[in-house]
């Protein structure tokens, strides 16, 4: 058995016959499971050649196939020999259906008598169970046309049932240090979803880049989409790509990929930064940067790395104009899609705001005592505005200081103590500590990695990643929503080298977040989830993804002589 994530019970049954998918297989699929009948079919008659025409009527309401009497459950693996054979007269069928007291995402997947019964809770559960068949059916089930023409597709007689730990299993994608198009985004949300990932946080927003086209101000994206230059590697490296950088997605765009993602049961969270990270829409907009202290139209998008110290100004002219960014944004992204928006809230140098006559007049003003209040300000005025709207925010740790609304939410990504000090405060927690499971950090120490950065994070340190940290309460506990892995992309200028970082790395962390049956992260069978992942590389491989190989990176996957920031121990600061 090499299924990734493991699911929590497996059980062969060796002395059933199984079943043979075949061009006269059909496909039963019952009320609430169409958008998995849809991707069966795209993606098994693409890989296959399965028309998977429509079953008779009745044939999705049949009871799953069930054990054999007397027979014993036994420990998930392989079954010992080859499954009997289904009576070759009758087609196999493949049954879709929601069985609402599986719970949410949970399902069941029974092979049995030339049937296949896949089982969900709710149609998310059902989406699940056929990714689980996807793997069941080898490699050659993950590519876009036939390589076996008439290669039977037998099944071995068993019955998997399967549910997640966490409701947030995510990954954020960078797009905005570097761009990437429409279709790299619909092909991450297949790869989540092959992972059984449920959530793709896009970073749109930043001093390098504005990637969200906003109708009412255009030159967000005229303007702030596009950089003359960019530095290659570290902050400190001397090194330049003086090719212009740019790129941003259409109102269609984002509807196309927000429809693709909902048919994968995946969740996007938007994020629109304030008040730091804002470089570029300063560049748009001179007027939302501090102008009494710094002349903003001079400004254009930020060409490096770091923390940019160009910061909103906190004025009533800047709230005005967000607040017409995010209705913007809460229509292109649904809440039954996203029903978090994410508003960044980190990393806010507060010079300008000290030097600015402004900005100390506003802190009178609101009397929020000192500039660290007037961030608080900023925070709690959104949160406020996203609720009003039916809505919830959620940023980064630094949004605890200075108070929450009870509906927000936190990322913790410093480290765990963020997320402890919001889940015993009572708000919700998404686990990304950056120690953990930022996967644009370097994966060996040795001299071959790609623009090393950060911590030094293998696979295996990846899957003993722990989202809920040991002497959290279990009220505190129960606030731990799930965990993100998080790709940033200062480093990562092409699709091939988010690959090389995400990739295998990524399995790993579907696991810490999907399986039940994980021990604590020191009693982890970190053996025999690598001799799984055997397989799984074969998987990635028919998928094109162009991942570290476990002996290093490929001679055309290093960098020789583009600079990092390898100092163990030391956050990257990027």
């Amino acid at each position: 058995m090499d299924l990734i994530p493991a699911p929590a019970s497996d059980v062969p049954d060796p002395d059933r016959p199984g079943a043979v998918l075949d061009a006269r297989t059909v496909l039963a699929a019952a009320p609430g499971t169409e958008g998995t009948e849809r991707w069966l079919r795209t993606v098994l008659g693409a890989a296959f050649a399965l028309p998977l025409r429509p079953a008779p009527r009745d044939d999705a309401a049949q009871p799953a196939p069930g054990p054999a009497a007397g027979s014993a459950p036994r420990a998930a693996g392989p079954a010992p020999g080859p499954a009997p054979a289904a009576p070759a007269s009758a087609p196999a069928v493949v049954r879709l259906r929601v069985e609402a007291g599986l719970g949410p995402e949970a399902y069941r997947l029974t092979v049995a008598d030339g049937a296949v019964d896949l089982a969900g809770g709710d149609p998310a559960g059902v989406f699940w169970a056929a990714q689980t068949l996807r793997q069941l059916l080898g490699p050659d089930a993950y590519r876009r046309a036939p390589v076996r023409p008439g290669a039977p597709l037998a099944l071995a007689a068993r019955r998997i049932e399967d549910r997640p730990r966490f409701g947030w299993r995510g990954m954020l994608l960078d797009v905005a240090r570097h761009f990437r198009p429409k279709d790299d985004v619909l092909r991450q949300l297949d790869l989540l979803a092959a992972h059984k990932l449920n959530v793709l946080h896009l970073h749109l927003t930043d001093d390098q880049g504005w990637r969200l086209e906003i109708r009412r101000h255009p030159r967000l994206t005229e303007v702030g989409a596009w950089r003359p230059r960019t530095r290659r590697g570290h902050r400190a490296s001397p090194l330049w790509d003086d090719t212009p950088h740019g790129g941003h997605y259409t109102h269609d765009d984002i509807r196309e990929i927000v429809a693709y993602a909902a048919e994968r049961h995946v969740r996007i969270v938007p994020e629109i930064d304030v008040p730091g990270h804002s470089q570029a829409a300063i560049a748009a907009y001179p007027h939302l940067g501090n102008t009494d202290v710094v002349d903003t139209s001079a400004l254009g998008v930020w060409d490096t790395w770091g923390v940019s110290p160009n910061v909103l100004a906190p004025t009533e002219a800047v709230l005005r104009f967000y607040e017409g960014v995010f209705e913007e944004v809460l229509d292109l992204f649904p809440a039954a899609v996203s029903p978090f928006v994410h508003i960044g809230g980190d990393e806010c140098p507060k010079e300008q705001w000290r030097a600015s006559a402004t900005a100390r007049a506003r802190v009178g003003e609101l009397g929020v005592g000192d500039e660290d209040g007037l961030q608080a300000w900023f925070v709690r005025h959104f949160d406020r505005w996203l609720a009003d709207r039916g809505r919830r925010l959620i940023g980064w740790d630094e949004i605890l200081e200075g108070g929450l609304a009870p509906g927000a939410a936190v990322s913790s990504w410093r480290g765990y103590a963020g997320g402890v000090a919001a889940a015993e405060a009572g708000h919700d927690v998404v686990m990304c500590p950056e120690q953990h499971v930022y996967l644009d950090h370097r994966q060996d120490g040795g001299p071959d990695e790609p623009v090393p950065i950060g911590y030094v994070r293998t696979l295996e340190d990846v899957y003993r990643f722990e989202p809920v940290p040991p002497g959290l309460s279990p009220e505190a506990a129960a606030h731990v929503l799930g965990a993100q892995a998080n790709v940033w992309t200062e480093v990562l200028d092409s699709r091939a080298r988010v690959d090389y970082q995400t990739f295998p790395r990524l399995a790993a962390f579907a696991e810490v977040a999907w399986s039940t049956t994980l021990p604590a992260p020191e009693a982890r069978d970190y053996d025999g989830f690598a001799r799984r992942m055997e397989g799984h590389l074969l998987r990635l491989d028919a998928l094109g993804v162009e991942y570290r190989p476990p002996a290093g990176p490929a001679p055309w996957q290093r960098r020789p002589g583009v600079l990092g920031r390898p100092i163990e121990g030391k956050p990257p600061n990027v």
